[in-house]
């Protein structure tokens, strides 16, 4: 069952951990937090919510391979700590569902439009923080929208990691090629997701050849 990130306070945004692996010290929102599962096992936790003592790791895929491989989890807990093999398989696998879960959400809250007029009005009248393509989507209708999006500033983000009938079930809609998440507070709590599975997948298909506008990133 995903976890809803819900609304954090100011101090809570601001709060710095240590990475396990590198040893720096970096804004929760940079990092991926575990605890221990009732079974002995190092569980993502990325709403930062479960019970029990955080160990963290940045959120990138080597980092996270590296934790597990090295015993790393279990170092920074004290106590014998199993992790998976594909433990950053698993990581990429919640957010990517999170972040899909997020869109639902939005949509309901009125936070999302879709359809190509509503993503072109949007993104004229400087309101859309990210464009969210279909990967099945025409090449055309993409192009087009990333040509407007290109002269707005700041750029929208771009995610495109769904295909049309994942975006619909998630919307409750049919045939979902277009979509924009308007600018706003309830964007910027998403879009840490967005930033956090960058860091263990592209966030384009490998075959798109236009320029895309780039992923926004932390400051």
């Amino acid at each position: 069952m995903l976890q809803n990130s819900g609304a954090r306070t100011h101090a809570q945004a601001s709060r710095e951990r240590r990475d396990i692996v590198s040893g720096e010290v970096m804004p929760e929102a940079r990092l991926i937090r575990f605890v221990i599962g009732p079974d002995g096992a190092a569980v993502p936790d990325l709403a930062r919510k479960l019970p029990g003592r955080g160990m963290w790791a940045a959120a990138d895929r080597a980092s996270v391979a590296t934790a597990a491989k090295k015993g790393l989890f279990a170092r920074s807990a004290k106590a014998p700590v199993r992790a998976a093999p594909d433990l950053a398989d698993q990581v990429e696998a919640l957010l990517r569902a999170r972040i899909l879960a997020g869109l639902g959400l939005a949509r309901r809250a009125g936070d999302l439009t879709s359809g190509f007029e509503k993503v072109a009005a949007a993104i004229g009248a400087g309101k859309a923080a990210w464009l969210i393509e279909a990967t099945d989507g025409a090449a055309d209708g993409r192009r087009k929208l990333l040509a407007l999006a290109r002269h707005q500033s700041p750029r929208p983000g771009l995610l495109a990691i769904y295909g049309s009938t994942e975006l619909g079930l998630a919307l409750g809609l049919e045939n979902v090629i277009h979509t924009a998440f308007l600018a706003g507070r309830a964007a910027e709590r998403w879009a840490e997701d967005v930033r956090r599975l960058a860091g263990f997948s592209p966030l384009l298909p490998e075959d798109w050849r236009e320029e895309p506008v780039e992923a926004k990133r932390e400051p």
